[in-house]
């Protein structure tokens, strides 16, 4: 692990591997390890990146809400500090979101997108408000309200019933993210602009991801990104919910791994 000053605050980051450079951006509240099976798999081809995003694992919070421009933006001065002017960009959840910003502000330095268990839509008036609830739960009570309503949301009932290693994982990357930094998030995913008529813009192969019991960001939210993504791919992960990459790594690094070596070659 590495830190870098960027803007503001000092983000905790992974560069490991050799090759095309792969920035891959962890979801809400997770951390840079979301991404360790991947790291594992295909780093002997692929230089990853994994940063952790501001106020969640070892990256400071800084002042404010984190809004996933913000975010993205801090994802780019990552990339000058290491000498990436191109890479492939992905995420999941969150990490989406921000991909998707990333593409809106800096669409040259994408080589391909990742899209992940996310949705280019903006929160409804609903959601805004039970992020709202969540903000003040966080900052009162720290984490654990957080994790315990979200836990059985973000597994299949196959994994949370049978593979207690898969659920504790999740469970201990939650309960490391600052209260102070998931509520920024929170804030800032509130606030996060519709990117549906982005969509239609994307002039670089991507390949989109979810799990089949995704209940957070359901198979049909992949399947419009497909439909308004001009020659994007949809790979659905059976038995996984919304953390496919930890809950089926083989699929999802194969998956991925065939989606790279199409676009480096």
């Amino acid at each position: 692990m590495t830190k870098l000053q960027v803007n503001d605050i000092q983000i905790a980051y992974d560069d490991v591997g050799l090759g095309p450079p792969v920035v891959l951006l962890h979801g809400y509240p997770f951390n840079r390890s979301l991404w360790t099976d991947q790291v594992d798999s295909l780093s002997n081809r692929y230089r990853f990146v994994t940063p952790d995003l501001r106020g969640h694992g070892e990256s400071d919070v800084g002042e404010g809400v984190a809004s996933m421009e913000a975010m993205a933006a801090e994802v780019a001065a990552l990339m000058d500090a290491l000498g990436i002017s191109r890479a492939f960009i992905g995420g999941l959840s969150m990490g989406g979101y921000v991909a998707l910003a990333f593409y809106r502000n800096f669409p040259s330095r994408v080589k391909a997108l990742i899209l992940a268990d996310t949705r280019p839509q903006a929160d409804t008036e609903e959601g805004k408000r039970t992020r709202s609830q969540q903000v003040e739960q966080v900052l009162a009570n720290g984490m654990s309200p957080i994790v315990d309503a979200m836990l059985p949301k973000l597994l299949s009932p196959e994994t949370v019933s049978k593979r207690p290693e898969v659920v504790k994982r999740i469970r201990d990357m939650m309960f490391q993210t600052k209260p102070a930094g998931a509520a920024a998030a929170l804030q800032g995913m509130a606030s996060r602009a519709n990117q549906t008529e982005l969509l239609g813009r994307i002039r670089v192969p991507t390949l989109i991801l979810v799990g089949r019991e995704d209940a957070i960001t359901p198979v049909q939210d992949s399947e419009t990104m497909q439909a308004l993504i001009g020659g994007s791919r949809l790979v659905i992960i059976e038995n996984a919910g919304h953390v496919s990459n930890v809950e089926r790594p083989a699929e999802f690094n194969s998956a991925l791994a065939a989606f790279l070596t199409g676009i480096s070659e």
